[in-house]
């Protein structure tokens, strides 16, 4: 049995993923296993991206909020915040822009548990 993925979600109205990152205000926190997908809470936060320039204390803020999950799911990000979120271990996931959350996280959950599963198989 895999545990579950935790997953966290920029979304404008919690039904699709269509927040850029830097101006998310909250993040969706999701529990994804093979076939379920479950909204475990949402954590606010201060957006960073404020023009041309970003705030470096609202990214600090960004970053230990979601540190805890295994990507984050946005419309939109550039990339120093996506080598920021590697550099914590977090995966910047921008392929399903624009689609609705749950189908998306299921089918991520679904393509990293087959990936996995097979890197273990092989290493045994």
């Amino acid at each position: 049995m895999t545990k579950p993925l935790k997953l966290a979600v920029a979304s404008k109205d919690g039904i699709s993923i269509n927040e850029h990152f830097g101006h998310a205000k909250a993040f969706h926190i999701y529990s994804v296993g093979k076939d379920q997908c479950l909204l475990l809470e949402q954590r606010q936060v201060e957006h960073y991206c404020h023009g041309n320039q970003g705030s470096k204390s609202a990214m600090a803020m960004i970053l230990e909020t979601i540190r805890d999950c295994h990507a984050v799911f946005i419309a939109k990000i550039g990339d120093g915040p996506t080598d920021k979120l590697a550099a914590i271990g977090v995966d910047a996931v921008a392929d399903y822009a624009y689609e609705a959350i749950e189908p998306s996280l299921l089918k991520y959950a679904s393509q990293w548990l087959a990936i996995n599963r097979l890197t273990v198989t092989k290493g045994e």
